[in-house]
């Protein structure tokens, strides 16, 4: 096994200052080029393997339990499945060019395919709850050569949708199934059974990976027939790696609590890779993650028992967490709470910090750009609502475009525009061309899509959205999905999805339309309708709204922006109408503000309390991101 080396050349295993852009800037006196010590994923898992091998590496509770007796693997055997499982997509064909899709749930196999599979080749996890032909798309725009996925198991739909979709991909030349039987007859190998036949010590095919060499394509959405799958190379997830021990001050005597999907970089890289590279142990709660409510019941008797060193997830679960008693639970363990994957109201960001007596870092960063670019630091001064700073050799631009989406000019401190970023952790580009228009401003400054401003201390704050991306609980939906569907509706003229606020979620789809002259429909028959054409659950209209006519800019297309306030006008009136009950009256609007990019409106008439309005109101909209105001007439 390799020995054990710094990560950081320069610093070995010291941990910089970096509060402020002063510190990083005298850090990155240094080149960037002259501190990383490795070239690729596997280097870094054999390093993270290497500093204790006979730790634990995954504790997999299977209910999610905190009296139950994990399954446990070192990281002796973590890095030697890694190892076979890369030798065996070696023997089906897998060569660095080559793709492993996977359709699986959180296991302790998924980690084996997820690295394996990059040392053989290129990884392409995707969503096992996306419907057949959604996922069908997304393995044909990758050129899927070996699918691995969870066999017929009793509650998963996974093995019936894999058995629906075979004979739909071209490229397709093995089926591994992982805690099934196979069948060889019809080309499906058992994974399970093969894995111990192939060596656990050395990578057969001798490669010798490159950092720019490919990784891993995820998918970020995009029309039906035209998957949007980022490119992420070896060097894209390294420098995450790096940057991150560097922030969250990682060391392996420390573990985590993973909830987070491995078709996203959040759970890949963020809680995955991360993790393992600086032989920390991850408790993976159960096969569902956080999105098992057994999970959420007993996270914090887990933090006590398995000592873990943060909470970290999306908005949503942090929401979850706080309704559950602490009282009686040993948290100090604890050294910070990180959330990401969209914005968190401050009530909520509030709370957390009270109720566990730590910092709250909100962290910032895409698909695009591996995960993470910027964040809070665990000693600097950063208020809640802000991203935090980009991370050391990282840059974040905030700029004007023109309507062509071109560079028109840089904004001033506390201006909004859009958001620009750059770096090492920044991907190369989609695999299909068409999505590489507008995705870059410049040369490697991807285009986030996301609306902010940069204060006087170089610190960013998300005020909205320039593009359409509708991010339900961390997962992002493309609105085109939707209105596709909306439009095969022989009534509707036009049709356009937005996302409304939402107290647990932080956005659910809703949907507006403009009726052809002369055609007529009901919102339950639209919504009818579209339930029967929507590929994927989540992005189903909650909500369908019929205009007369839908907003348009000077150039024709429809205005967005006036339908996100809409809707967020429609919420927040329903949420406040209780105060009613009090003697006061309540009207809300909502339009841009020069500070907070959206701000609601609330004015108030009547004769109720006013003191116990306001409380009121603060109690009511304390989960929703959207800043507003109160006014009384």
């Amino acid at each position: 096994m390799a020995a054990t080396i710094p990560f950081d050349k320069v610093l070995g295993s010291e941990f910089p200052s970096l509060r402020n852009m002063e510190e990083i800037a005298a850090f990155e006196r240094t080149p960037y080029s002259e501190r990383v010590a490795f070239r690729n994923t596997y280097e870094i898992l054999q390093n993270g393997a290497a500093i204790n091998p006979e730790k634990t590496a995954i504790y997999f509770l299977q209910r999610g339990d905190a009296e139950e007796e994990p399954v446990t693997v070192s990281y002796r055997q973590f890095l030697g499945r890694i190892t076979q499982t890369a030798n065996l997509l070696h023997e089906l064909g897998i060569g660095p060019g080559d793709v492993v899709s996977f359709l699986l749930p959180l296991l302790p196999q998924t980690y084996f395919v997820l690295f394996g599979a990059q040392a053989a080749g290129i990884v392409n996890p995707v969503n096992p709850l996306l419907e057949p032909g959604q996922i069908a798309e997304i393995l044909r725009a990758a050129g899927t050569k070996v699918l691995v996925a969870l066999g017929p198991l009793p509650e998963t739909e996974i093995w019936q949708k894999v058995e629906a979709i075979r004979g739909d991909l071209p490229n397709l030349k093995a089926v591994l199934q992982v805690l099934g039987p196979g069948d060889e007859k019809e080309g499906v190998l058992a994974y399970d059974a093969l894995i111990d036949r192939y060596p656990a010590d050395r990578l057969v095919s001798g490669r010798e990976i490159a950092p720019e060499e490919l990784v891993a394509y995820f998918h970020t959405g995009g029309t039906t027939g035209l998957p949007k799958l980022a490119k992420h190379t070896h060097a894209n997830h390294v420098y995450q790696v790096w940057a991150q021990r560097l922030a969250f001050r990682l060391n392996p005597e420390l573990s985590l609590i993973a909830g987070l999907p491995l078709f996203h970089v959040g759970g890949a890289i963020t809680q995955g890779l991360n993790q393992f590279a600086c032989g920390v142990s991850l408790v993976v709660a159960t096969s569902s993650g956080f999105r098992n409510p057994a999970v959420i019941r007993n996270y914090w008797r887990l933090v006590e028992k398995y000592r873990a060193a943060s909470v970290s997830g999306v908005p949503t679960v942090l929401s979850a967490l706080l309704t559950v008693p602490t009282e009686g639970v040993d948290l100090s363990s604890l050294m910070f709470v990180g959330v990401g994957g969209s914005g968190i109201p401050l009530e909520v960001g509030r709370a957390m910090e009270q109720k566990i007596g730590k910092k709250m870092l909100e962290v910032y960063g895409m698909t695009e750009t591996s995960s993470i670019l910027t964040m809070g630091t665990l000693e600097g001064d950063v208020p809640l609502g802000s991203v935090g700073l980009p991370w050391p050799y990282s840059r974040v631009r905030v700029v004007k475009l023109d309507g062509e989406e071109k560079f028109e000019r840089e904004c001033a401190t506390e201006e909004i525009g859009v958001v620009l970023m750059k770096g090492p952790g920044v991907f190369s580009g989609y695999v299909e061309d068409v999505h590489n228009k507008n995705a870059f401003v410049g040369e490697g400054w991807v285009n986030s899509g996301d609306l902010g401003r940069l204060d006087d201390k170089g610190q960013l704050w998300i005020t909205g959205r320039a593009k359409d991306t509708i991010i339900r609980g961390g997962h992002n939906i493309d609105p085109i999905v939707i209105e596709e569907a909306l439009h095969q509706h022989p009534a509707i003229e036009l049709a356009a999805a937005v996302g409304k606020p939402d107290g647990y979620a932080g956005e659910l789809p809703v949907a507006y339309v403009q009726l052809k002259p002369d055609a007529a429909a009901t919102p339950e028959e639209l919504l009818a309708f579209a339930r029967g054409r929507i590929p994927e659950r989540a992005a189903i209209p909650h909500e369908m709204f019929i205009l007369e006519a839908l907003p348009l800019t000077p150039e024709g297309k429809i205005f967005k922006p006036e339908l996100r306030w809409d809707a967020a006008r429609r919420e927040f009136a329903a949420v406040l109408a209780p105060l009613a009950e009090d003697g006061v009256q309540v009207t809300v609007s909502v339009g841009s503000d020069r500070v907070h990019g959206s701000l609601a409106t609330i004015a108030l008439k009547g004769a109720g309390d006013r003191t116990v309005a306001e409380a009121k109101i603060a109690e009511l909209l304390a989960p929703y991101v959207l800043r507003y105001r109160v006014e009384w007439k």
